[in-house]
């Protein structure tokens, strides 16, 4: 890895953790982030196609609920050093921004 590509990462000191054939605390705690992770986007397909209010609010509070274990969960493994990220490049970010800009002048109400 030369060192642009290190400079890019974006992660807190990893914790050290025994590596062994059986599962570890992060081996688990990735496992339930995985599984939250599914089930907020599960729940999103059921919000998005409630048809009755009541039946959307109860999806919703547990939609929030889980969403909430989920950042919990991530914020664990990013300040353990489990969860690494990689900083977009600058170039990157502003030919996005231009691009989706763009899109702003087809909406219909600005």
């Amino acid at each position: 890895m030369n060192p642009q590509q290190q400079s890019n990462k974006v992660q807190n000191p990893e914790t050290p953790i025994a590596k062994t054939p059986q599962m570890n605390e992060r081996d688990f705690i990735n496992d339930m982030l995985a599984t939250e992770k599914y089930m907020t986007s599960a729940y999103n397909v059921a919000l998005n196609e409630a048809s009755n209010a009541s039946f959307y609010q109860d999806i919703l509070t547990i939609f929030t609920e889980t969403q909430n274990c989920q950042r919990n969960l991530y914020d664990l493994m990013f300040k353990n050093g489990w969860y690494k990220l990689e900083q977009a490049e600058q170039q990157k970010i502003k030919q996005a921004y231009q691009q989706f800009s763009g899109y702003m002048t087809q909406f219909p109400y600005q």
